[in-house]
């Protein structure tokens, strides 16, 4: 792998066009209606998923990367895993060095990294290295705010060690990581990480819920020269925060937060919509759940 100082692409960004990812299908994911059925309760999801209607969606969320021209990795079914394996983020981190295995905060969610390790392996990607118990990180709880700077929610999903661990095996790589602490909110058995409040989409501008975001991380985004799209209440459940994007102002974001959208094309961003109700909002996982972004162009 050549130094990141003479790639083309990055691994350390939100915003740049996507040149390789990972995904789950729903259908590996899923499995069966009756699968769901045996398990949406006990991994708190609003509501069990529909199979067929997750699968229907899922296709059209899948298509747009493909018409996007993005290099798709499919994570596997894996028996070991169950439906949270959907939100394939979660698991893992990537950075230039390569795959940062993740230890996860859920309980229900402790073989998906290894799980997601076999697939990077698999397709020749380096693991860079890994958190370990007692220490818990969730890639839904960190966010590049630029090449050479992380911010990781400090949460239920992600502790203390965690972060320390995370901290040790990016410094050598010249990354600061920036601590955020979060609000206990609904408690621990809520879905809630720092991209819950924050969406990067281009070098300056980021879609974020202010009410349950520290002032002092919202003074320093605007001191990096971030600007804000705020968020409604009313579109805080219905993720309108979670927005990915594709490439600098080219945003993807969940069914049902028209006004969030109004605000990202009144700031020039081009907005896809994908429907999600049975693959995003009934477990909680908006588009960046739903995408391990492997590397992006510069």
């Amino acid at each position: 792998m050549p130094k990141p100082e003479n790639m083309t692409f990055t691994a350390h960004s939100e915003y740049g066009k996507i040149k390789s990812l990972f995904i789950k299908k729903a259908a590996d994911a899923f499995v069966s209606n009756q699968h769901l059925a045996e398990n949406w309760q006990a991994l708190n999801y609003l509501g069990q998923p529909n199979f067929e209607a997750a699968v229907a969606e899922y296709g059209v969320f899948e298509n747009v990367f493909k018409l996007d021209g993005a290099e798709v990795h499919y994570l596997p079914n894996d028996a070991s895993v169950n439906m949270d394996s959907i939100y394939c983020r979660d698991a893992a981190i990537a950075t230039n060095a390569g795959m940062i295995i993740c230890n996860m905060g859920k309980a229900g969610r402790m073989h998906e990294p290894a799980a997601e390790r076999r697939a990077f392996e698999a397709a020749g990607i380096p693991v860079l290295g890994e958190i370990s118990a007692p220490g818990t990180v969730e890639g839904g709880d960190v966010a590049w705010l630029d090449e050479n700077t992380l911010a990781v929610g400090y949460t239920y999903r992600t502790n203390e060690e965690g972060i320390r661990q995370l901290t040790a095996l990016l410094n050598p790589l010249g990354v600061e990581v920036i601590t955020v602490p979060l609000p206990h909110y609904r408690g621990p058995a809520d879905v809630f990480h720092l991209m819950s409040i924050l969406s990067p989409v281009d070098r300056d501008l980021a879609v974020v819920y202010s009410p349950l975001m520290p002032i002092a991380f919202r003074n320093l985004l605007i001191s990096r020269g971030y600007s804000l799209i705020e968020v409604p209440d009313a579109e805080f459940d219905s993720m309108g925060c979670n927005v990915l994007a594709l490439g600098p102002r080219d945003c993807l974001v969940v069914d049902g937060n028209p006004v969030t959208k109004a605000a990202l094309e009144r700031a020039g961003c081009t907005v896809t919509v994908y429907k999600g109700e049975d693959i995003s909002v009934k477990g909680g996982g908006g588009p960046t759940c739903l995408t391990r972004p492997w590397q992006r162009y510069l």
